[in-house]
């Protein structure tokens, strides 16, 4: 490695190390009372949008008839609710087909979305005396004559309740749950409460306020794919909480499709009717938690209006996995977060996800799944991947000849880098030619991360029933007592080991250039670091890809019949690139004015090598 070399890298570690200490800054746990003072101000200033600690409470001065507490249990193929009495609200959201990270120490545990002791998708509004009102305070008698309700297949019920104001009036919420959708049809009717809702604050907010429970054994892994997002007026914005302690909020006003919130694997969305126009909410804090980690909660409110008499306001609540096919049937497939939306989604959406589910439904094991459309792809990238292996061909062939220019002008770079360009004219070789290729791939490897990071068939999947026993996480086998700077990990992935052996073996392969060696060993070292704390699924998938590069490098130079030689590509038809035009042109307009290229050393003459007429008339 040259001197050069060395210092770019260097540099690279140095840009690297100040972007991580100036996050670590800028995001640190400890804020400042005033910046959070400040901040808590800001969310406050939007009355009756966020539900405050009970305990800050005071009981509203608004008699309602009273009910006996009462719990009820829905159950259907998938899931198990319990309703309260106390607002009507949800105790408890479970998801019948899934289980939470912890399930081996707790046997029979099951997915639930709703924070212990949370009374979630409730509402707020003010009173005539300014106090507030939140669904807690409100009793409601349920309809239901039976404290459990079991759906199957197409069944449906609805269960209504109903708060009565004394001296009239009254709120009625209603649940319809049906045997085999995630989706809840629900309604809130406001009765008559123009003596106790004023019209200057004529409105009830409806909140789901804790966001949702983590499900997964990585806190920040969670986080890193939490937001609570709005789609409004065509557009979609996502809100991500990044400052501990310190809450932010942002309002959507308009045609309004839909708010949710999700965490890696599953999601909750409130979706008015069709052309709903108000206004909207959605907030979020960030919270640190044990180990190191962090958690994240948002909250989404609407804001219905209410225009006196009997008005009634329907939401359906989403609150289930965040699996394509499932999300498609609402419209809300746009809360996954598959890339960037004009190129990456679509290869995911439309070509990833179908092919990996119909290999699936051949193939029952995820990780064979997973092997089996590495080589589909791989075979459908052949063209791309086939081109770039060629150049590098063509660079090993010629690099003894560029070794002895280098050696023969070592002390001449401008003539250098002009013997070298005639090197690449003469056998045809294109300085970027496999750079293209490999920038084409691009976008199809970062659909294929973010497939395989989101893809909640794949959560809890064993591939292998010793070592590998869950794709959606990494294969840890070896952990250190510390964290390795920079990458922050101190647990090693077998398969993230076993991809940086097959990348250092594929950079040994083409890297021919001396003083490009120290790649060979940095690249892998990297990213061995970096693909530790990734899912073993999208290891395997990096894994099988390099495999089959190295199998088709080693077939191309030592036993494809049609192996190249110097002789084969000095045969070649050569076509210039633009890459290598430009360099030419660059190179005679540099040689015509007796100058140097940025980076390359003066000749001591002019164009021809003597002395320039300007230097000969100083002299």
């Amino acid at each position: 490695m040259n001197k050069s070399s060395l210092l770019g890298i260097i540099l690279i570690a140095l840009v690297v190390s100040l972007w991580i200490f100036y996050q670590s800054m800028t995001t640190r746990r400890d804020v400042t009372p005033e910046q959070t003072q400040r901040r808590r101000e800001q969310v406050d200033s939007i009355q009756s949008t966020i539900v405050p600690p009970s305990a800050a409470r005071q009981l509203p001065p608004v008699d309602f008839i009273q009910a006996p507490p009462r719990t009820l249990t829905i159950e259907t193929d998938l899931l198990r609710v319990r309703l309260s009495s106390e607002g009507a609200t949800i105790r408890s959201w479970k998801l019948k087909k899934y289980r939470p990270w912890y399930k081996d120490s707790v046997p029979g545990a099951i997915v639930d979305l709703i924070h212990p002791g949370a009374h979630e998708f409730g509402f707020s509004f003010r009173t005539i005396t300014g106090a507030k009102i939140v669904a807690t305070d409100v009793p409601f008698n349920f309809s239901a004559t039976s404290d459990t309700i079991r759906l199957t297949g197409n069944e449906t019920t609805t269960i209504n309740a109903i708060a009565r104001v004394v001296g009239g009036g009254s709120i009625v919420r209603s649940y319809t749950f049906t045997g085999s959708t995630y989706d809840v049809k629900t309604s809130i009717t406001l009765n008559h409460l123009e003596d106790l809702i004023p019209q200057t604050n004529r409105f009830i907010n409806l909140e789901w306020s804790k966001g949702i429970r983590y499900q997964e054994g990585s806190s920040v892994d969670e986080s890193n794919n939490a937001v609570a997002m709005a789609s409004f007026n065509g557009d979609l914005d996502e809100l991500d909480a990044k400052d501990f302690h310190a809450p932010e909020l942002r309002t959507a006003a308009g045609k309004i499709d839909y708010l949710a919130t999700r965490t890696k694997y599953f999601a909750v969305a409130l979706v008015p009717p069709a052309g709903f126009d108000g206004t909207a909410f959605y907030a979020g804090q960030r919270f640190g938690s044990e180990n190191g980690g962090h958690i994240e909660q948002y909250s989404l409110a609407y804001r219905l209006p209410y225009k006196g008499g009997e008005q009634k306001h329907d939401v359906m609540l989403y609150a289930g996995p965040m699996q394509y096919d499932t999300l498609a049937r609402y419209g809300l497939t746009n809360i996954m977060n598959l890339g960037w939306k004009w190129i990456v989604k679509p290869i995911g959406e439309y070509f990833m996800i179908p092919t990996m589910k119909a290999i699936h439904f051949l193939v029952p094991n995820w990780g064979i799944s997973i092997i089996i459309f590495a080589l589909i792809l791989k075979a459908l990238l052949y063209p791309l991947s086939i081109t770039q292996l060629k150049s590098a061909r063509k660079m090993q062939l010629v690099a003894p000849l560029m070794n002895e220019i280098r050696e023969k002008y070592k002390d001449d770079v401008q003539t250098q880098q002009q013997e070298t360009m005639k090197l690449y004219g003469e056998y045809g070789i294109n300085p970027a030619g496999g750079c293209l290729p490999l920038l084409l791939q691009m976008p199809i490897l970062y659909a294929m991360y973010s497939v395989l990071s989101l893809n909640i068939d794949i959560r809890q999947a064993a591939f292998l029933p010793v070592w590998i026993t869950d794709l959606s996480i990494p294969d840890v086998i070896l952990s250190i007592p510390f964290k390795v700077p920079l990458f922050n990990i101190d647990k090693f992935s077998g398969l993230a080991l076993l991809m940086g052996a097959t990348l250092f073996i594929q950079q040994k392969q083409t890297v021919t250039d001396p003083r490009q060696k120290g790649l060979v060993y940095l690249m892998p070292i990297m990213l061995t670091l970096m693909f530790s704390a990734l899912p073993a699924g999208l290891n395997l998938y990096y894994f099988v890809f390099n495999i089959v590069g190295i199998s088709q490098q080693v077939w191309m130079t030592k036993f494809s019949k049609t192996k190249l030689t110097l002789e084969d590509i000095k045969k070649l038809p050569k076509k210039e690139s633009w890459l290598q035009r430009k360099m030419r042109e660059a190179q005679e307009i540099a040689q015509s004015q007796g100058r140097t290229l940025p980076g390359q050393a003066p000749r001591k003459g002019g164009p021809n090598g003597s002395p320039s007429k300007r230097g000969a008339k100083r002299r």
